[in-house]
């Protein structure tokens, strides 16, 4: 093998060329973002789940892998339930596991230094148990959450002493680099707001005053690390809230800064304002690189390097950042979570096979409920620990049938075939993909498009034996005689008993979705759920005036938050909501309905059902009843989203 020869080096040059870092070398300008899923321990200690979790995506080609938010001041600073607490006894052990397993992974081991200001001890979306006894912030306030006093200074001295001790351990056990977090409305970028700090002393006023805290922090930190030991800044570039800093203020900050450290995380928002979450970690309703405008404007002002985020997933575009100079890094977040072997496959010219983050938050709505992590697109996303040891394969190659070719049957196609088995998947429609179709319709769907070709791609790749067009019955069964059955067949479209459904005027969500152009101007849509919801807003890009229709109290009810909360406001401006309301009739004027026992007509000249899914049990168990080994995948076992479509599938190929 030639001693270059690797594909990504010509088509990404850029993207994989090395830099220097303080005193350490960067393979690639592709750095693993501060993440901190909440596989913590109670008493702040890393668990072994979460030392797998970061080793994976040092196995991945990332040059740097990083933890997200260590809390280096317990008693004040500990902003969610569960937080990896640096002062906590007993923290070294793990830590010194982590780094072990990063370094040995291929990969440099980084770690945030952090302090949740007043969310340390207020409820917010990180942490609503568990909180620190008292609230300080840079000035007395009260909030809905609780009050919050101003930091005395003695404790401002006592903290800035936790960052040297913390940054200290962290080298000691084996950290190549420390990032102290002065972004996402945490300590530093409240005492950094001049609207939340109003305090008369040397750590107000003026913007180099609200900026001694950090300044002293900073200081702090290189004491405990020593020198040319790389020190990463995570600052914002715009804090786009009344709160903090504008695009302005920010570049001062960031030069106020620079000699005292070695490189620049560059960000947005803040984690704690609804309105801004999804912006800070941009939704689908943004495009893909919306906050790398900010690195370039601070890239501008500082000679130190400077890394860029915001929902990046293409090698493409991350080789064209950093071509035309708009930063130096590219760290990459969800999207390693998607894929974490994303840096190995663009290196090695197998970009096309990235799984894509389709931004559905349900990594994030994960660790906020069971304390875990998950991906819609990733089966293996929190079970790093149990695949740390790999699969036995398959003990003899079977003659497997695969119904139908939605997201669970190709996932499903593809695993077995990987495993070795003889894989023949048959779909009655004339292509693969199955409800991605009408899920990826909207133009904000850029990124389940993405992931359809993708598992098309390795149906391909992998050898499956596809036939379209045709339809899995008993007697195609009988005929095959497979030794191994897999049913992926999908749910059917509710259609309920409503008086009126057979006026022509009424079409079923699906169909609504993939040809917008059979609607009139006036939208009414009955159902408020994910699938609504969402039809409302492409309806309206498209120019239509929408109405949703929703027995609920509230639309979307059943969507995480996270994405719910960049979800309704698009849903808001796109369509009137009528909750709490009942579908009467339709009528040839629209939809009659009923709130609070009145009657009145949501005017439409297209009505869409949007009512929900049902799985074809007994078509399942026509089909099953045939075979002795059998699976049954995706929808047609259970209503489900995407996530439960792959995982299932994933996870029962593995059994055959």
């Amino acid at each position: 093998m030639s001693a270059k020869s690797c594909k990504g080096k010509e088509a990404y040059p850029h993207l994989f060329s090395p830099i220097h870092i303080g005193n350490i070398r960067l393979k690639n300008r592709i750095i693993g973002a501060p993440t901190s899923p909440s596989m913590i321990s109670t008493e702040g200690h890393f668990t072994n789940e979460m030392i797998a979790y970061l080793e994976e995506k040092a196995k991945g080609g990332v040059a740097v892998v990083t933890y997200g938010e260590g809390i280096v001041h317990s008693a004040t600073g500990k902003s969610h339930n569960k937080q990896l607490q640096l002062d906590s006894f007993g923290v070294k052990q793990g830590l010194v596991e982590a780094t072990r397993a990063i370094h040995n992974a291929g990969a440099y081991a980084n770690i945030q230094l952090s302090h949740g200001g007043k969310y340390g001890g207020l409820a917010s979306v990180g942490g609503d148990q568990d909180t620190c006894a008292v609230a300080y912030g840079p000035s007395h306030e009260i909030t809905p959450a609780g009050e919050v006093l101003e930091m005395p200074k003695e404790m401002i001295l006592e903290i800035v002493e936790s960052y040297k001790t913390a940054a200290n351990l962290c080298k000691d056990c084996g950290f190549d680099l420390v990032m102290p977090h002065a972004a996402h409305g945490w300590l530093f970028s409240q005492f950094l707001s001049p609207v939340l700090t109003q305090r008369k002393d040397e750590f107000g006023g003026s913007l180099e005053n609200r900026a001694r805290f950090l300044l002293m922090a900073l200081d702090a930190v290189r004491e405990g690390v020593g020198p040319r030991f790389p020190i990463e800044i995570r600052l914002s570039g715009d804090d786009l809230t009344e709160n903090g800093l504008n695009m302005e203020e920010c570049v001062k900050v960031a030069k106020l800064v620079e000699s005292k450290v070695d490189m620049y995380n560059i960000s947005c928002g803040n984690h704690e304002d609804p309105d801004m979450f999804c912006r800070t970690h941009p939704s689908a309703f943004y495009p893909r690189g919306v906050n790398v405008y900010l690195a370039a404007e601070i890239k501008k002002h500082v000679q130190k390097p400077v890394a860029c985020v915001g929902s990046l997933n293409d090698p493409a575009q991350m080789e064209e950042i950093i071509a035309t100079g708009q930063a130096d890094i590219v760290e990459l977040g969800r999207a390693l979570l998607a894929d974490p072997y994303l840096p190995t496959k663009a290196l090695t010219g197998e970009a096309e096979d990235i799984t894509p983050c389709i931004r559905c938050y349900e990594c994030f709505g994960e660790t906020t409920k069971t304390e875990n992590i998950k991906c819609t697109v990733n089966p293996l996303m929190g079970q790093q620990l149990i695949e740390r040891y790999g699969r036995k394969p398959a003990k003899a190659s079977k003659k497997v049938l695969v119904a139908g070719g939605g997201p669970a049957g190709m996932e499903a196609a593809v695993t077995l075939a990987r495993r070795g088995h003889d894989v023949t998947l048959v779909e009655k429609s004339d292509k693969l993909g199955g409800n991605l179709h009408p899920a990826g319709a909207a133009y904000f769907k850029t990124d389940i498009r993405r992931l359809c070709q993708v598992l098309e791609q390795r149906v391909q790749c992998t050898g499956v034996n596809v036939v379209l067009n045709t339809e899995v019955t008993a007697e195609y069964i009988k005929d095959f005689d497979p030794d191994a059955l897999f049913v992926a067949i999908g749910s059917d479209e509710l259609r309920p008993p409503i008086k009126g459904m057979d006026q022509p005027h009424v079409i079923m969500a699906i169909d609504a979705e993939l040809h917008p152009e059979k609607l009139g101007q006036k939208v009414a849509i009955m159902g408020g759920g994910l699938v609504g919801a969402e039809a409302s807003v492409s309806f309206h890009h498209e120019g239509k005036e929408c109405a949703i229709i929703e027995m609920k109290h509230a639309v979307a009810e059943e969507v995480n938050s996270f994405y719910r909360g960049g979800l309704m406001p698009e849903v808001e401006q796109s369509a009137t909501c009528y909750t709490d309301t009942k579908v009467k009739e339709i009528i040839p004027q629209g939809v009659l309905c009923e709130k609070d026992g009145e009657e009145f007509v949501v005017e439409a000249d297209s009505v869409v059902c949007a009512l929900g899914f049902r799985a074809p049990y007994a078509k399942v168990d026509e089909l099953c009843d045939l075979v002795d080994e059998y699976y049954i995948v995706g929808d047609c076992k259970n209503v489900g989203q995407i996530y439960q479509a792959i995982n299932e599938a994933y996870y029962a190929a593995l059994r055959v």
